[in-house]
């Protein structure tokens, strides 16, 4: 039997769509309490598949995981042992590549399964393992596993290869565990890794941002607190959602938001020819706010290229490129991280959508097309939002397959879509 959405189009959507802890931030920093043996209560955790797998890949190397309630969760990783990771749950998840980090700074050596994750192109973990390796950690490969192995902890200075995120956070884990003073280099400066600094500053550690010059200063320690955090919420779910309402072209107020964190969205959203409106929110946490997009009468066709923080997310050039059928025009495409992160066209074009794809990166889409409803699939969490955006504004129905996808990166979306007057429905194939 298969689960899969049932959606009704054109259905008129308004009032208002909640956002909710951010699915990046909560697991590098669920990875992060593995530094300490005390107590760190993470609150505003979003319980989604992925959180959810990698709370329980600490379980199983005996971690004390208590929900206090709907959305904190208190961690205790005094008793663990490493050699009892069920690595069978790694291969299920792509940032269970975190728990090296951590689990190297806290013991000296580390075996573990290659990660898995979304299917959105080539996501090795060489950068990961060439961080470790210039921090003198020994690795071993074979086709099973990854074997790893550190002497001292010492302090260095060194250079990723690339902007990865993951790779930043697993550096960042890794260093706050050395006393002495690491410098990161060429690190990714997403909310995220912002995120999991603020932590491992609570933690004990002391570490400073060099924003313009993508750097790191880590003061690491061996002597790690006991801590309270409260996750910031989703800027990719809040992306989506002002995807949605370009796309529909309807109002509607998506509530926690974090303006810092979605300036390049904003300004792609003028370049549509959209305005929005910033309402500030009772019982703010972090500094969240509600916002107001306020679709024009006719879309304008834009230039969408992905590009590392603080350039538009990879993660929303998909909701993204609905809102592009929509528009007036020619709208080209160009994604810069991921060389399949473009296979939902293929899903959008079966619906009717009228787009020419270049090569791996890049595409054009030329709108306004009318999408019709039919039978359609999720390829990962962030397509899986993209068919569920493009079945609310097709005409008829459409059954969207594979929603396991969505569900890893989205909690009771249909629900929430529900609020705002959308007909979605979850079904089982029988």
């Amino acid at each position: 039997m298969k689960e899969y959405f049932l959606v009704e189009g054109r259905k008129n959507l308004r009032g208002e769509i909640e956002t909710y802890g951010a699915k990046n931030a909560a697991t590098p920093i669920i990875a992060a309490t593995l530094l300490t043996k005390k107590k760190c209560l993470i609150k505003n955790v979003p319980r989604i598949k992925d959180v959810l797998t990698m709370l329980e890949i600490l379980k199983t190397m005996g971690a004390k995981i208590e929900w206090q309630d709907k959305f904190s969760v208190l961690i205790e990783n005094k008793n663990i042992d490493p050699e009892k990771m069920n690595l069978t749950l790694i291969g299920k998840l792509r940032s269970s590549v975190l728990l090296i980090g951590p689990l190297l700074a806290r013991f000296k050596k580390l075996k573990i399964a290659p990660p898995g994750g979304c299917l959105i192109g080539a996501r090795s973990i060489k950068t990961h393992l060439e961080v470790f390796s210039q921090f003198g950690v020994k690795i071993k490969k074979t086709k099973e596993f990854f074997y790893f192995e550190r002497k001292d902890l010492k302090p260095r200075e060194i250079i990723l290869p690339e902007q990865s995120v993951t790779a930043t956070e697993n550096a960042l884990m890794f260093s706050s565990g050395i006393p002495g003073t690491s410098i990161i280099k060429l690190a990714a400066l997403e909310p995220y890794s912002q995120e999991l600094a603020l932590f491992l500053n609570k933690l004990g550690a002391k570490i400073k941002i060099l924003p313009g010059f993508h750097t790191f200063v880590v003061s690491g320690t061996r002597k790690f607190k006991d801590t309270s955090h409260f996750l910031i919420y989703d800027p990719i779910e809040a992306g989506t959602f002002f995807a949605l309402s370009l796309s529909s072209q309807k109002k509607f107020i998506v509530n926690s938001v974090h303006l810092e964190f979605m300036e390049a969205v904003f300004l792609k959203i003028k370049e549509f020819g959209a305005d929005f409106k910033i309402f500030s929110k009772k019982n703010s946490k972090r500094g969240e706010v509600r916002v107001e997009i306020i679709p024009p009468k006719i879309l304008k066709p834009v230039y969408l290229q992905t590009l590392p923080y603080p350039g538009f997310p990879t993660d929303l050039q998909s909701p993204f490129c609905v809102s592009c059928t929509q528009s007036r025009g020619v709208s080209k495409i160009f994604e810069v991280m991921f060389e399949k992160r473009l296979n939902h066209l293929k899903e959008l074009e079966k619906m009717g959508a009228k787009i020419k794809i270049l090569d791996d990166h890049q595409a054009l889409i030329f709108g306004k097309t009318l999408l019709s409803g039919m039978k359609i699939k999720s390829l990962d969490i962030r397509a899986g939002a993209t068919m569920i955006i493009a079945s609310l504004i097709a005409k008829g129905n459409t059954k969207i397959f594979g929603i396991d996808q969505i569900d890893r990166g989205y909690w009771q979306l249909e629900k929430r879509l529900q609020k705002l007057g959308a007909k979605i429905e979850r079904k089982i194939e029988k």
